[in-house]
């Protein structure tokens, strides 16, 4: 069987690229189309900027973070990163990469490990949202942020609020059994200093002591 030519190849192969590109462009495009107001896409049409346009229409949202109740008013497109750092003055949640991929976004909702970066603030609808600000009560800290004073877990510091909500949640799902298991389970938390040996030992020592969580 004839062996086809290189010129061949290469040009199935940019007919493969095109078409990859062509279909994330399009998918782009109907993700950003479904999440648009159509007041905004009206006005857009209209030729009216955001600014003329009075930007999108905001929404209720009931929700309770760090224990206090909120009734807020928010633009359906507003992360719960943003919610939690713009609106609500609370900073500790870090905005590292805003791709959901380094992991220092990390709150608890209901108390379950979520990238609040890539979490909408009106999905969390009467919901409870903990941030690392919640953790500790008055001047006792959570067990959990004293293994990272403890065992020196930071350098820098801005990954490792995210790092302590993702460790608390990796003992309250079963998987802090092991260093290894550790390490899998916290490899979505990125640390550019490098202290991932001492923070597996905090959570690991957080394990052992059996504490509440």
């Amino acid at each position: 069987m004839a062996k086809k030519g290189s010129g061949q190849n290469q040009a199935e192969e940019n007919y493969l690229n095109e078409s990859r590109r062509n279909f994330f462009k399009q998918s782009s495009l109907l993700t950003a189309l479904a999440v648009t107001p159509p007041a905004f896409l009206k006005a857009a049409e209209e030729g009216l900027d955001e600014k003329a346009a009075g930007y999108f229409e905001k929404m209720p949202l009931a929700i309770q973070i760090n224990g206090v109740n909120h009734d807020l008013s928010v633009e359906p497109r507003t992360t719960l990163l943003d919610l939690i750092r713009e609106q609500l003055a609370l900073p500790g949640t870090k905005k590292g990469c805003d791709h959901g991929q380094c992991g220092a976004c990390t709150v608890h909702v209901n108390g379950n490990r979520v990238l609040s970066c890539l979490t909408l603030a009106v999905t969390a609808e009467g919901k409870k949202v903990t941030t690392i600000e919640g953790l500790a009560d008055g001047e006792k800290l959570h067990p959990m942020q004293e293994a990272f004073i403890k065992y020196d877990g930071f350098q820098c510091g801005y990954c490792t609020p995210g790092q302590i909500m993702s460790g608390i949640a990796c003992i309250r799902e079963g998987h802090a059994n092991s260093d290894d298991e550790i390490r899998e389970y916290m490899s979505g938390n990125i640390c550019r200093c490098g202290a991932y040996p001492n923070i597996v030992k905090a959570i690991a020592d957080v394990k052992k002591g059996g504490q509440t969580l």
